[in-house]
């Protein structure tokens, strides 16, 4: 048995979106700056596309922008917001992912703006009101808050936050790259300037994803070339990625809420049998708690001495495919752990589950973890 728990790493891509991409690798192939009927085709998939997504998650057309995927739209929404909005002060989380951290700590270091992260608690919960205070105390400021923690699973209030950002006329970015797909996002309600989504978290296609920037504010090019993209993201459409997105979210949403019963319920499995089994593991954040994380996410610290301290290889030579935390962060520190004290004498496996997992797969994981604890106390 080959079992795959790194759901929040990638996704395998769903059967349907594969067969709905094949036409543009092989007939549909025409570049889509191009005149001629191939052209025009290819043309007509991407504002195809465009509607769909748009429609799905109740935005404009022409808010939707495509990229590489969700780290080129953090980039590209950060720095668009701080140099065409003028911002110098930036509120953000020590726990965003890197594509977000990295890049507001290079400008930061090059003294385009100050930084400043809202406090957190030992489970990872923000505190709404140093956010508060920190919106009121340096000018208007541009706030990047992820909608769910990769690691821990923590959803974070988004809701609340945009309205703090209103108050205070802040420009407000989201990453949503582990919600896009699992939930659904009225982006007009919502009010955010920016959101970050990326395809192969919901069984689409890697190297896709999509930049949301709300009607009016404006984006700073990353690349430079051609016209597409309305000459705001230079470079040769992906074809087969953009058609395959789309058809990844539109079934994504078709079956929102069926997915996420069936999943919560494989996570549900998990948390139970481990408790059961191997009572002195613990749960990093909210990541237990169904009303507070992810369904797809479960952050489990185990014991150091675990398979001499190197619990993912073990798991790895048992055919079972997990992750420390982020795969960007492999063989680092996890500086979301770090950042919500996680003791440092346990191991952190995280698990991510998706629709193609199953609960005897849960029950022969969680099998052999135990055995391997039974094995290891005789």
């Amino acid at each position: 048995m080959s079992i795959y728990f790194d759901n929040a790493a990638t996704t395998r891509i769903d059967s349907e979106v594969f067969d709905h991409i094949t036409p543009y690798l092989i007939d549909n192939f025409g570049n889509p700056s191009s005149a001629h009927q191939h052209g025009r085709a290819a043309k007509q998939a991407i504002e195809q596309s465009r509607e769909t997504i748009a429609g799905l998650t109740n935005a404009n057309p022409s808010e939707i922008i495509f990229t590489s995927g969700g780290t080129e739209a953090d980039n590209t929404a950060l720095l668009s917001g701080i140099r065409l909005q003028n911002i110098k002060h930036v509120i953000t989380t020590p726990y965003e992912h890197h594509a977000v951290l990295n890049t507001l700590k290079a400008l930061q270091a090059a003294g385009e703006i100050e930084l400043s992260y809202i406090n957190i608690d030992k489970a990872g919960n923000i505190d709404h009101d140093h956010l508060e205070h920190l919106l009121q105390s340096k000018g208007r400021a541009l706030v990047s808050v992820m909608h769910a923690n990769n690691e821990i699973g923590n959803i974070n209030n988004i809701e609340l936050i945009s309205e703090q950002c209103c108050r205070h006329n802040a420009i407000f970015h989201t990453d949503t790259v582990q919600t896009m797909g699992h939930y659904k996002h009225d982006l007009k309600k919502l009010g955010a300037h920016f959101i970050a989504a990326s395809a192969h978290k919901f069984h689409g296609p890697k190297g896709i994803g999509f930049l949301y920037c709300r009607d009016g504010i404006g984006l700073e090019k990353l690349i430079h070339g051609g016209s597409q993209e309305r000459r705001l993201r230079a470079g040769t459409e992906n074809i087969p990625g953009i058609v395959g997105l789309a058809k990844a979210l539109e079934i994504a949403y078709s079956h929102i809420d069926e997915h996420a019963a069936y999943i919560q319920s494989i996570k549900n499995t998990m948390i139970h049998k481990l408790t059961d089994l191997i009572p002195d593991v613990q749960f990093n954040g909210n990541s237990a708690n169904a009303d507070k994380s992810l369904y797809t996410v479960l952050s489990v610290a185990f014991p150091l001495n675990f398979a001499n301290g190197n619990l993912i290889g073990y798991l790895d030579d048992n055919n079972i495919s997990v992750s420390g935390g982020s795969a960007c962060s492999a063989g680092s520190a996890s500086h979301v752990l770090q950042a919500i004290g996680v003791d440092p004498s346990k191991q952190t496996i995280r698990f991510s589950f998706s629709k193609f997992n199953t609960v005897a797969e849960v029950e022969h994981t969680v099998s052999l973890l135990a055995a391997l604890r039974n094995t290891q106390a005789a």
